[in-house]
Parts: structure tokens; C-alpha cells; sequence
């Protein structure tokens, strides 16, 4: 039998670290029990990891085997994957906002053979398709209370307490641990550790196939490329690790460093828990940095006066700051004394509410607005943006710790090639790779293609998509617009979302949406205009200020009519699109719009999962309301 790298596998990655960075009763996972935080140990979680392998194996279930997981992040997620992994079977996560027929065509799709589950809603939905689920042997509950929702009659699917699996850990006998000892170290690199099934922005969701060596290599030069992470870190959980980001930025780093994690309890609140957990690295979308930032403006400027002008003094000494450090020049000691002036009176207390103890942030998912990242650099938070899809294990690259370029997602990581490729001619404008960095090195746009240990296996039962997908020579198309800038990976759109007006001008909607979610007014953007004469815009308000503005109770959200008809409203958001299409080119300016009241709804099918907006979805949807703002005379501007 052939032994491999212990780094090379992910349930090695955590065996090490009790081996050769932590001792056994410190620290791993810490979450919320009843009101205080309670914490587990390294050496708890492996023994519950090991009494879930012993429990499936006398089920039956071998390597390769799929096992889902419906569940909110919590140290169950972390003993059950860590359980079903170290024994060959493969983690199968599935998004708990799924439609109940989006649960039940993955569960089939897959062939999931058990399924953990995190609370009573999602119990109920899936015993509601369980019967129709055709190698589904068992439903396993991890919460109190399962026993009082009623089962379908019939039904001939074991339910098992996750609780009853984990207190098998006391009959584990030493045969068995070495028969998990065996598997687990014949594990290799290649073999599939995750299905994960893409959003499905459009079509059928498909489940992307994701080796070991996927997951560490990615984790590996990560981490070359963040060397400042160490055992030292607490990171913050609350991105589902259902998506391959959270899964790779925050559980598989903590696994091969050994780091804490701790659990957010919820997204609402997500304020509070980072006031006492106190973290020191977070993952995170950009829309949670947009409510951070635009709620600092707001809390800094309502008043007005002295407070206002302290904080937008503050505000340009950061930046001064800031650029001096990013050119590699001294600040200098007057620029030092106001930069420290503006910490104590501005920055300290922004800080504070996210605990005080940041090192950085990690965004993913979506581009960060460059005017965001720029206003977190100037209070000396670093955000560090990465990108990459569930296809690419998922990162392809991401920013240097030393090195930040604003609006741009970072250097190549090492082992891999990004190739640049001309939309129409598919002739390659550029390929760079880790070693190629060059500061001042700018290209064209085209399609951004990859290729090397990051992509995926290819998709699961799908031989004709992968073939699409990945060509003849290993190039994996990313469907994502983009160029070189100064050395870094700069996102311009989606391939599928680009805009082609009635004159034949690409607009690129992101980088327009972007300019329009400056106004604190708006807090989402959906543009229109493929083969029209000029852009239109679905417009979702910011709901909070909003309310402020107009007095609004909530009884006007609840309104059947999904467009706000009132002209006040409208012209207070028109001031916004009017002032913020100055910067834009003239053919990417919004001319009419239309405010809906709501916003778009992941159970309304509009977005998906990781808040991306289903465009054909959208605009099939509101066809007519769309219609109605191209036959208006009145223009935005």
C-alpha cells in the first residue's frame, strides 16, 4: 500500500496539526450554546469525527459513497465531514435555501446515501421528497425536538439522532480505529472529496466534481500567498459552507494551519458575535463591506457640523496615509501624528465593532466596489479580494498581503496559468502565471481562462458539459470578463451578462452598477439594454434610508403593487442616477428606471443562492414593466 503526503489529503490536514502545531484539549471550534460561547477542542472533534467513520462503516458505506449535508456552519458540519471524508466518502453540501425540487434533484443526482440535517424546517422539506429520493437510506436530524415532527407514512428511510451516531465514539474499539487509520491513509490526492452543485444562474444545476489535491493545493498557495496567517487566528464563520469559498477561505485554512473557528449564529446577528468573538480574519462578500461602509458614512456625517467635518477629516488623512505607504514612501512625521489623531477620534471606534482585533478581511463571491476598498484601506483595515469559481477549487487568485491594488483581485496564485482570450477570434491575448508578476504589466479584456492543480475534476454524470466546459488543451473557460492591471487579475463581467446595445457598444453592466451603488440611496442594481438604444435599470432602494427620507411605515412594504409609483421617491433616487452618470461614458448611462419595492427573492427564483440575479429570470419576469420604460418619453438625466 502506497502512503502520500499527509498534506495531501483534507482529513490529513487536521490529523497534523494535533500532530505537529496543537495539543489535543486546545482549542478548534468555538460556538454559541444557549447564551455563552462554548469551545471544542482539537481532540474532541477528531474523536466525534471517528465515531461518525465507524457508524457509516458499519452502515455499509464505502469510498466513494456521496453523503449530503443540509445544515447551517457549526462543529457538526465540521464531525460529520470530517467523519464520512477520512473514510472515502464524498460531501455532498447542499444550500438550506433551496426549493424543495432543487433539494430533491440534487439528492437524486448525486445518489446521496445520507443526509444530515440541521433544523426543523429543513427536516420537514426533505421528508417531504425523501420518498421520491431513490438511494436515500437515511435522514439524520442534528437538532433537538426532530421527534415531534410527524413522518410520512410509509416511509422506508432510516432516521438516526446525529447525537445517538456521536456517542458511539464510547464503543469504538481498536479494530475499528485502525481500519479507519488504513482507509484514511489510502486515501489519494486524486480522488474526489466534494460534489458541489453550481448556483444556476442558468440551467440545471450541475455538481462539480473536487479532488483532495483541489482543495489542499488551493489551501497551499493560499496560504504562500497570505503568509501572515498563523495557529494564532480566529476567524469568524458566517459565509455557508455549502459554497466552495467559506468551505476552502475559512474551514480547510483553519484545518491546515490550526486556527479557531467560530461560529456566527446569524447573519442578523453577525454585529454582535463580532463584538465578542473579537476575530482576527473574516471572510466575506462585498455586500456585507458596502453595509459597512455606507452605515460609517451615514453614523459619520447625519449630524453634520464639527462631528462631520472630523470625520471626513479623518477620512482624507487615511488616504493620504495610505497612498504614501502603497507608493513605498514615508509618511513622514506630520502625516503620522494626524493619521494617529484620526484613529484615536474616528477609526478606533469604527473598529470597535468589529471587535478590534482585524488583521484583514477576505472578500469573495462578487467585485468589491473599488470606492469601498479604498475607504477600508484609508481606516487601515486591509481587504483582501480573491477570485475564482466553484469550478477552480475555488481560488485562481488573490491579493498579496504587501501589495494592494484597489479594484483588482489580485496576483495569479502559484502552479497555475491565467490566459486572457479574445471574445470573438479566441486568439490569446495573454497568459501570465505566478512567476510572470509584473507591477506595471497591462493587456486587453477578453475571456478569462485557466488551467492547472485548481480545475475541478470535471462535472458529475456530465461528460458533454465538461467537454465544453474544459477544451483540448486544458484550458478551463470561466464565462467571467477580464484583463491584466498593474500585474493583477481585474474583473470587467460575466461573458453571459455583457450588454450589446442597438448600436453594437458592449456595456459591461458590474462596472456600471458599481458607479450607481455610491449613492447610500440604492442598494442593488439590475441593468437592461441588450439590443435596445439605450440602458434602463430595475432599482432596489436602500430600505433603511428609505424609511428615514420618507417616513415610511411598514405596512408600504407590503404593498401588492411590486414598482413604488410615488414621485417624491422617484426623484429622490433620480438625483442619485443623475449625479453618479456624470463619471460614466454616455451609452452606459441609466436614462429611465423603475423602483422596486421589494427585493429581488431567492424563493421567487430570482437569485440564486449566493445572491447572483438570475438575468434571463429577471428579465422574462418584468417583461413588461421593462417594456413600459423604453415607451416613456421622460429620462433619467
Amino acid at each position: 500500500m502506497v502512503l502520500f503526503n499527509e498534506f495531501s489529503t483534507i482529513p490529513s490536514l487536521l490529523r497534523n496539526v494535533v500532530k505537529t502545531i496543537h495539543k489535543p484539549e486546545e482549542t478548534f471550534l468555538i460556538h454559541k450554546k444557549d447564551s455563552d460561547w462554548e469551545e471544542i477542542s482539537f481532540g474532541e472533534t477528531l474523536e466525534h469525527a471517528d465515531a461518525v467513520s465507524a457508524f457509516f462503516l458499519n452502515r455499509g458505506i464505502v469510498k466513494g459513497d456521496r453523503m449530503g449535508l443540509m445544515i447551517e456552519n457549526s462543529p457538526e458540519y465540521v464531525y460529520y465531514d470530517q467523519g464520512i471524508q477520512q473514510i472515502g466518502a464524498i460531501n455532498v453540501s447542499i444550500y438550506p435555501t433551496l426549493s424543495e425540487h432543487e433539494v430533491e434533484y440534487i439528492i437524486n443526482d448525486s445518489g446521496i446515501r445520507a443526509i444530515l440535517i440541521g433544523n426543523t424546517f429543513l427536516f420537514k422539506k426533505v421528508l417531504k421528497i425523501a420518498a421520491n429520493c431513490r438511494n436515500l437510506q437515511m435522514i439524520i436530524p442534528a437538532f433537538a425536538g426532530y421527534e415531534k415532527v410527524s413522518i410520512p407514512e410509509g416511509l422506508q428511510i432510516d432516521i438516526i439522532s446525529f447525537d445517538e451516531i456521536l456517542d458511539t465514539k464510547k464503543e469504538l474499539t481498536e479494530q475499528r480505529i485502525a481500519e479507519i487509520i488504513r482507509i484514511r491513509e489510502s486515501l489519494r490526492p486524486s480522488d474526489t472529496s466534494s460534489l458541489i452543485y453550481t448556483s444556476g444562474t442558468t440551467g440545471t444545476p450541475k455538481g462539480v466534481m473536487l479532488s483532495h489535491s483541489n482543495f489542499v493545493e488551493n489551501v497551499k498557495v493560499c496560504l504562500q500567498q497570505i503568509p501572515v496567517i498563523d495557529e494564532t487566528e480566529t476567524f469568524l464563520s458566517f459565509l455557508p459552507l455549502s459554497h466552495v469559498f467559506e468551505r476552502t477561505a475559512t474551514y480547510h485554512v483553519c484545518c491546515a494551519q490550526g486556527c479557531k473557528i467560530a461560529y456566527a449564529q446569524s447573519l442578523e446577528l453577525l454585529a454582535k458575535n463580532m463584538a465578542e468573538i473579537k476575530p482576527t480574519v473574516m471572510s466575506c462578500v462585498p455586500r456585507l463591506l458596502e453595509r459597512i461602509h455606507d452605515k460609517a458614512i451615514k453614523s459619520g456625517t447625519a449630524d453634520g457640523g464639527m462631528k462631520a467635518k472630523i470625520f471626513l477629516w479623518a477620512l482624507e488623512t487615511g488616504q493620504d496615509y495610505r497612498r504614501k505607504k502603497e507608493a513605498g514612501n514615508s509618511p513622514g512625521l506630520l502625516l503620522s501624528v494626524k493619521k494617529a489623531l484620526a484613529e484615536k477620534l474616528v477609526f478606533s471606534k469604527i473598529k470597535e465593532k468589529t471587535g478590534g482585533r482585524l488583521k484583514f478581511m477576505i472578500s469573495g463571491g462578487a467585485a468589491l466596489p473599488k470606492n469601498v476598498g479604498e475607504f477600508f484601506g484609508n481606516l487601515g483595515i486591509k481587504i483582501l479580494e480573491g477570485f475564482g469559481l466553484t469550478e477552480t477549487s475555488p481560488v485562481m487568485s488573490v491579493t498579496e498581503y504587501h501589495r494592494q491594488v484597489y479594484g483588482t483581485v489580485g496576483r495569479v496564485i502559484p502552479g497555475i496559468e491565467i490566459g486572457i482570450q479574445d471574445i470573438e477570434t479566441k486568439e490569446m491575448i495573454n497568459i501570465q502565471t505566478h512567476e510572470s508578476f509584473d507591477e506595471d504589466f497591462e493587456c486587453a479584456e477578453g475571456e478569462i481562462i485557466v488551467r492547472g492543480h485548481c480545475v475541478m475534476q470535471g462535472y458529475f454524470n456530465k461528460p458533454a458539459e465538461t467537454a465544453e466546459a474544459i477544451d483540448k488543451d486544458n484550458w478551463f473557460h470561466t464565462g467571467d470578463i477580464g484583463r491584466f492591471y498593474k500585474g493583477n487579475l481585474q474583473i470587467t463581467d460575466r461573458l453571459k451578462n455583457m450588454i450589446v446595445n442597438a448600436y453594437g457598444k458592449n456595456v459591461y453592466p458590474t462596472p456600471v452598477e458599481n458607479i450607481y451603488l455610491k449613492s447610500l440611496k440604492i442598494e442593488s442594481l439590475f441593468l437592461i439594454g441588450d439590443k435596445r438604444e439605450y440602458l434602463t435599470a430595475i432599482v432596489i432602494p436602500n430600505r433603511e434610508s428609505m424609511q428615514e427620507a420618507f417616513n415610511l411605515p411598514e405596512s408600504f412594504f407590503l404593498n401588492p403593487e411590486l414598482f413604488i409609483s410615488e414621485k417624491e421617491i422617484i426623484d429622490w433616487i433620480g438625483k442619485d442616477i443623475k449625479k453618479y452618470s456624470a463619471e460614466l461614458a454616455k451609452f452606459e448611462r441609466i436614462k429611465n428606471f423603475k423602483i422596486k419595492r421589494n427585493p429581488f427573492s431567492m424563493e421567487e427564483g430570482e437569485i440564486t443562492p449566493t445572491l447572483k440575479a438570475k438575468r434571463k429570470v429577471i428579465e422574462r419576469k418584468y417583461a413588461e414593466s421593462i417594456n413600459e420604460m423604453y415607451m416613456e418619453s421622460v429620462e433619467a438625466d
